[in-house]
């Protein structure tokens, strides 16, 4: 469509493409401040990925989060499993274990 002005203009068809901003659900905003470096850094970073430096660093934080959880499940784990008997008697003291190591 050509405007009064001899340009294209958007006209009535703006209405029908427009789509405003979608919000996803579960994501909240941020403010984030860092040294110049390190924002340096994260910006040639999520480039080199392909991706903005919100994106980057939210698969930062979601993977350390992702970490630290697996280290605590394993933990548990762990720690909820019985004891059980090392030994049927009384156990080496530091002295024997290391002659003991040293004639093999």
């Amino acid at each position: 469509m050509v405007n009064d002005h001899g340009r294209m203009g958007l006209g009535k068809s703006r209405e029908s493409c427009y789509t405003g901003f979608v919000a996803k659900p579960n994501l909240r905003n941020v403010t984030v401040t860092l040294e110049e470096n390190v924002a340096r850094w994260a910006r040639v970073e999520a480039a080199r990925q392909d991706t903005s430096v919100s994106q980057f660093l939210a698969g930062i934080l979601k993977e350390r989060m992702k970490q630290r959880d697996s280290y605590e499940r394993s933990m548990q784990r762990f720690l909820a499993r019985k004891p059980f008997p090392t030994s049927d008697g009384r156990y080496l003291t530091r002295e024997e274990t290391h002659d003991r190591a040293r004639l093999r």
